[in-house]
């Protein structure tokens, strides 16, 4: 069997937490560096709660807009956990999950407000 993503692990090095800008920064061994916003780390969460137990399960959150990090748990040595001030803090980060959101973030962040907007939500409360 071969795949070229099979077995590819992504470390980070280093986590910032900006609170004032609600943004989480990440470093990686292979030097590539993110700013993910708090925002996009809610609503694209790992958790049940909004990805469903299922393909075709996955919730849109809306009403995001201003949510801000409270803490960072680490999970092992291969994730964190996030807790949100809305309170939600189920979802499990993994390292890949990190930089799989760093490199697509513009795509995510497109797909989220289209899914907005198709369900007529809003990011604001």
């Amino acid at each position: 069997m071969t795949n070229a993503s099979f077995g590819t692990s992504h470390r980070a090095t280093e986590i910032r937490l900006k609170r004032e800008e609600k943004v989480l920064e990440v470093d990686f061994e292979d030097g590539r560096c993110f700013r993910l916003p708090a925002e996009l780390l809610r609503v694209e969460s790992p958790s049940a709660e909004v990805q469903g137990h299922g393909p075709g399960q996955k919730q849109v959150v809306s009403g995001r807009r201003h949510v801000g990090i409270m803490s960072l748990e680490p999970v092992g040595n291969y994730a964190i956990r996030i807790g949100f001030d809305d309170l939600h803090d189920s979802g499990i980060f993994s390292w890949n999950t990190l930089y799989d959101f760093g490199e697509r973030q513009d795509e995510i962040w497109s797909n989220y407000l289209a899914d907005l907007e198709s369900q007529g939500l809003s990011r604001d409360p």
